[in-house]
């Protein structure tokens, strides 16, 4: 899946050392859930289990966030319970490395992997779960045209404390609209 400045596509044995230098970036992990520190060893594992996984599968599915010229890997993209057919929905989640951030590349990108799901996947439904205070990744979701379907208090054990659990929706109707 191609736009104009970037890529989803499939990690590579090769992206790991990025992979690794962000997701151990305090910055990028602040609101994330895997555990530090994030290994070579780690990434080899995610990137081998998911070399053959698509988003139309159920479970998560990895997948790469590069730059369109250079191939360089810029962040990734997650999506669990795809399956087409009708009812059907995902749950995604995405990061970015700090110097993507801020550039437009994650609109870029959702927007590709939105294409995958309402259009081709046929889906009728894709959400996400974000801390409230990851301001930057609501506002990528509203822009995406996610609409904000609430927040639960206190909902979510991470990193030692209960945390509030946004959730953030939109249906094929609506993303279709907005085209």
């Amino acid at each position: 899946m191609t736009a104009h400045r970037v890529v989803l596509r499939h990690l590579r044995p090769e992206d790991a050392p990025l992979l690794v230098a962000y997701r151990n970036d305090p910055e990028v992990f602040r609101f994330q859930s895997w555990v530090l520190p994030y290994t070579l060893a780690r990434a080899g594992t995610l990137i081998e289990e998911m070399h053959s996984r698509t988003p139309g599968q159920p479970g998560w599915t990895q997948l790469a966030l590069a730059d369109a010229s250079t191939d360089e890997l810029l962040g990734d993209f997650a999506v669990n319970g795809a399956s087409s057919g009708s009812g059907s929905q995902a749950e995604i989640g995405f990061t970015l490395a700090r110097h993507a951030q801020g550039r437009g590349l994650a609109s870029e990108g959702l927007q590709l992997l939105l294409t995958q799901l309402f259009g081709t996947d046929g889906l009728h439904r894709v959400y996400a779960h974000i801390d409230p205070g990851n301001a930057p990744s609501a506002a990528l979701l509203v822009r995406a045209g996610f609409r904000h379907e609430g927040t639960a208090l206190e909902s979510y054990w991470h990193r030692g404390t209960w945390t509030d659990d946004a959730l953030y929706g939109l249906l094929a109707r609506e993303w279709h609209n907005q085209k």
